[in-house]
């Protein structure tokens, strides 16, 4: 992603405030489309991840909760996932922009711009770690409403956020904190890093990536996405589980899915997954890319 438009390789203060508000606001926008773009097989992946022996496939799952609890049902935990998304790509957008400077001023470039892709790439990973650390309290709240009646629970997210604050006080919000990082860190190095070499391989001759257009550009958020997903699915399986049954340790839990189910449950409910994620970051980089030049242009 080109962090900059006229202005991001300056050294003046006030323009990396600008382009920090910039990525914050296209950052957050991107993060709402992300959501609803994807909410229905992201509930799909988290109860087929944490419920293996009720569903044996992605598809009986999604039309089993159709059946059962309708549209609502597919987008339980919603609101918790739009705090999640809208508070990590925010967040992740606006360090990322910050991470790229840093990381470009480490190497010795003169500008973002000037990066190659695996530059660019370690700077999504550094970005993954301030990211993280919104992330894992919301999507901690929005995996228990997803999982609620496969529990036999009836729950809010006030009341899930009132359970864990008694139970647990508020480090309780950071169960699952180890394979977020886990799973965010090396995921984003391949999310940031396919994402710029799609951009790079589709753009025409004499243009630059900011000119590819709008369908190139969810070409290579898909691909991005699917990237990620791909390469961090086990600790996302067991992020999931951490944070449904309320605690137990990454390592742990990992060799025991292993021994006990086999390697390939630490990839259920992948296919859905990358389905989602063909869609949701798709919208999420047209969002984020489309408004961060329109900012660009009248600010």
């Amino acid at each position: 992603l080109q962090m900059s438009h006229g202005g991001s390789g300056g050294s003046s203060t006030g323009s990396h405030l600008k382009d920090g508000a910039i990525d914050l606001i296209a950052g957050t926008l991107g993060g709402v489309a992300n959501v609803y773009a994807g909410q229905p097989l992201d509930t799909v992946k988290v109860k087929v991840q944490t419920f293996p022996h009720l569903y044996t496939n992605w598809y009986r799952c999604l039309t089993d909760t159709f059946k059962l609890d309708g549209i609502r049902g597919l987008y339980a935990g919603t609101v918790p996932a739009l705090a999640a998304n809208v508070a990590e790509n925010a967040v992740l957008f606006t360090a990322y922009g910050y991470c790229q400077k840093a990381v470009a001023k480490v190497v010795g470039r003169a500008d973002v711009k000037d990066m190659n892709v695996a530059e660019k790439a370690v700077s999504g990973s550094f970005a993954a770690v301030f990211a993280a650390m919104v992330l894992c309290p919301t999507e901690l709240v929005k995996c228990k409403l997803q999982a609620a009646r496969e529990t036999g629970q009836i729950i809010t997210s006030t009341s899930v956020i009132k359970s864990i604050l008694r139970e647990r006080g508020p480090l309780g919000f950071f169960v699952g904190l180890s394979p977020t990082l886990a799973r965010e860190v090396p995921g984003y190095f391949f999310f940031f890093g396919a994402y710029e070499t799609c951009r790079t391989l589709m753009t025409p001759e004499g243009k630059t990536k900011d000119e590819i257009g709008v369908g190139r550009t969810a070409v290579a958020g898909a691909v991005g996405g699917m990237a990620l997903w791909t390469s961090i699915f086990p600790a996302d399986v067991v992020k999931s589980r951490m944070q449904v049954s309320g605690g137990g340790s990454f390592g742990g839990l990992l060799v025991k899915i292993a021994k006990t189910e086999g390697i390939r449950a630490l990839y259920t409910g992948l296919l859905p997954t990358l389905i989602r994620s063909c869609l949701a970051s798709g919208c999420l980089f047209v969002t984020y890319e489309e408004s961060k030049k329109l900012m660009g242009n009248l600010f």
